[in-house]
């Protein structure tokens, strides 16, 4: 009763003061009044519809709950719906969902749309997501699986996202998955790992050599459970572009420092311990498991010297970065045989040829094969898949022909 007088006496006070007496208990008060523009981001390949309509100008009050509704074009399939914000390392951030539904709540400016994958990539795969593997800290991390349906004991690439070791996710790399497995011939697993520094939101700083113990520790749960996937556990590649070309060559190059010793903690002695550890296994175990099935590596556009790290790695010593650079542990050929394929293009702001041909040469001094192609004209990251339209078109024009000259190369080491 006492409720019912109070909600009266405050609908009089309203009526009085000509507040519009209907929004009371309709809106949430974050945000109350304020209005962000959502911007519909052109569909190719398919269409999607927005409820309710979003208005001319775009305005929308803050807290709306508006649903994405997408349809493929024939010949097409569902790829995400997305939404894109300002922000993050590279000045926006996109989220995206594996659905063709989606609900969204305007929380600020942003761009939404929806994208879409040819049929014939994608209608012969099974995808399973966010496997996760491990959680040290705030973030758990996780991997996806990329199978062939009826895959049984293929050999596995393991795919290592970019990103300045600071950002974007095991999504951004589907593209390059998807071309892959065209043929059938691989399983697919993109991974995921912790953000260096503080930008997990971990109490703790994240250093990179704790990323690498990620990439071992995602490749031993791989290993783990890869007949479930239809893999081939003691047949594995690694390639990652950017900061995952770094990754991918520190595990290739690194498997003999798997150990249990710590990292830095003694002197002259830097080790990495995965994540992930199986149930039962030693480290030495694992460590012995990974460095004979890693076959092969496709470090794109990458840093493989500890100088081109300077500025990510401050919160490590001098002997702490030598030790995470893959020039410095390059394994000679007549103890471990990892032939590696390299590429990068000739206009890449971030990472100069020298820094791909003194690794080149290193690995050469080692006896180790290797393959390196430069892409005329082409920038940084054109392995990338995200929802805007130019890195689309980019990955549709280099990352499409280059990524097939990868798998000829991964083919050249697994099916001789």
């Amino acid at each position: 009763m006492k409720k019912t007088t109070s909600y009266i006496i405050m609908a009089i006070v309203l009526f009085l003061t000509n507040v519009d007496v209907s929004a009371v208990g309709s809106r949430t008060d974050k945000g109350q009044g304020e209005m962000y523009k959502v911007t519909l981001d052109a569909a190719d390949h398919g269409s999607y519809s927005v409820s309710p309509k979003i208005p001319e100008d775009g305005k929308v009050e803050a807290g709306t709950e508006i649903t994405i509704t997408a349809t493929p074009a024939s010949g097409y399939s569902m790829d995400c719906i997305f939404k894109t914000v300002a922000g993050g390392m590279w000045g926006t951030t996109s989220y995206e969902y594996f659905v063709t539904e989606k609900k969204i709540t305007v929380d600020k400016d942003m761009t939404v749309g929806a994208t879409f994958f040819k049929s014939e990539l994608v209608d012969n795969i099974e995808v399973t997501r966010d496997i996760v593997y491990a959680q040290p800290g705030v973030k758990k991390l996780k991997y996806d699986v990329y199978s062939p349906k009826g895959a049984k004991n293929l050999p596995i690439i393991v795919i290592i996202h970019g990103g300045g070791w600071s950002s974007n996710n095991e999504d951004i790399m589907r593209g390059l998955a998807f071309e892959l497995l065209k043929g059938g011939q691989y399983v697919i697993c993109s991974i995921d790992y912790r953000w260096n520094k503080n930008l997990d939101g971990d109490a703790v700083p994240n250093k990179v050599n704790n990323l690498i113990e990620d990439v071992y520790g995602a490749i031993a749960h791989i290993q783990e459970h890869a007949s479930k996937y239809g893999g081939d556990a003691t047949r594995i590649a690694v390639t990652g572009d950017s900061a995952g070309g770094h990754l991918s060559a520190s595990a290739a190059n690194m498997v003999e420092m798997i150990g249990d010793g710590g990292f830095g903690e003694k002197e002259g002695v830097f080790e990495y311990k995965p994540t992930y550890l199986p149930k039962g296994k030693s480290t030495e175990q694992v460590r012995n498991e990974i460095a004979t099935a890693i076959k092969a590596a496709a470090p794109s556009y990458g840093v493989f010297r500890g100088s081109s790290m300077a500025s990510f790695v401050d919160n490590l010593t001098a002997e702490q970065v030598k030790a995470i650079a893959p020039i410095n542990s390059i394994p000679n050929v007549s103890d471990r045989n990892v032939p590696q394929f390299l590429v990068r293009g000739t206009s890449d702001p971030l990472i100069s040829n020298e820094e791909n041909q003194v690794y080149v040469d290193a690995l050469k001094d080692a006896g180790q094969k290797v393959e390196y192609l430069q892409v005329e004209g082409a920038s940084h990251a054109f392995f990338d898949w995200k929802p805007d339209a130019r890195t689309r078109a980019t990955f549709e024009k280099i990352g499409v022909p280059y990524a097939a000259k990868m798998k000829a190369f991964f083919d050249s080491v697994f099916f001789k």
